[in-house]
């Protein structure tokens, strides 16, 4: 497992650093990819561009001046480690509420088929994966904002201290406020990872259910509780493992579409700025942040294979 371990760590450094060079290369080396005109706009003027020239531009990739944003001078880093919290928070908590609702109704169709409850898990299911999330926002928002008022508006206000201090640390004295601002968010992304997750379970229990060791348990004199709790749920549980590493990973990516619905200053919002002012910095910051999400999913994702089948083995 040591040894594996160096080889993934490893091949993730690469790949990080493959995709910060290729990053690189489309957005400024290329012909058509000049940083003086994304830095001064659309339509700026010969003297602008004359001026903006005049600045020193870093000829390496690896200086560490092309880090700032062409938009307003500031450290990209920085500007991540303030939005990364408010990306967390959407992606931790959609993320437990997604498992909360999909599994459950996954286990209830699966060891009920054909009954009511299979039905209504079929319904939520279709809904989730035909709706958009974008609609499913704006819904939320104007029946829990608009309509009956129950709900805060989009954004987070900056006078908010106590929502400040639940990104800075604080104990979680301050949780029912970050729940209440993030509720709608949450359930927008959650129905639609949930529906897959529901149908995903349900296909796999069903098909577990029916194997050798399954009888032999049944045939033992066990519980049909133990059956499906300790030997189906196990197995059928390990490819939502895969599923949910990535979708979380993607996630802490940033969540373009839900985060620029509800005005919520994450990584997601940071990159559609970046590419609407044609920023190379900062899209180039948040692409290599989601690359590393994603290839840390990757490898937590194969160790934690290790932990719930004891047929794998990694040398």
């Amino acid at each position: 497992m040591g040894r594996y371990l160096i080889r993934r760590t490893l091949f993730m450094i690469l790949v990080l650093f493959v995709v910060s060079l290729m990053t690189f290369i489309i957005f400024v080396k290329l012909p058509s990819a000049d940083p003086v005109e994304r830095a001064v706009g659309r339509h700026p003027s010969p003297t602008l561009v004359a001026q903006v020239r005049l600045i020193p531009v870093p000829g390496l990739w690896l200086n560490k001046d092309v880090y700032f944003s062409y938009g307003n001078q500031v450290a990209v880093k920085d500007q991540i480690k303030e939005r990364l919290p408010v990306t967390a928070a959407l992606t931790i908590g959609a993320a437990i509420l997604w498992i909360l609702m999909g599994v459950p109704i996954g286990i209830v169709s699966a060891i009920r088929p054909g009954t009511v409850f299979d039905r209504s898990g079929t319904l939520f299911a279709l809904f989730g994966v035909s709706v958009p999330v974008f609609w499913l926002g704006l819904v939320l928002l104007y029946i829990f904002h608009f309509w009956l008022g129950v709900s805060p508006g989009t954004g987070i206000p900056s006078d908010e201290s106590t929502l400040q201090a639940v990104f800075q640390g604080t104990p979680p004295l301050y949780i029912p406020i970050l729940t209440g601002r993030f509720m709608l968010p949450w359930i927008t992304v959650a129905v639609t990872s949930a529906a897959f997750y529901s149908r995903l379970t349900r296909t796999n229990l069903m098909e577990t259910m029916g194997e050798d060791y399954i009888r032999t348990a049944r045939a033992k004199g066990l519980s049909e509780k133990k059956v499906i709790g300790k030997h189906g749920l196990r197995n059928a549980l390990t490819p939502l493992v895969t599923m949910f590493g990535l979708d979380v990973a993607f996630l802490l990516g940033g969540a373009v579409i839900t985060e620029n619905v509800f005005g919520l200053p994450g990584l997601g919002q940071y990159a559609l700025q970046g590419i609407y002012q044609n920023d190379f910095p900062v899209v180039m910051g948040v692409t290599v942040v989601g690359a590393f999400f994603i290839v840390i999913a990757n490898l937590v994702v194969d160790v934690a294979y290790a932990g719930l089948d004891p047929r794998v083995r990694y040398t």
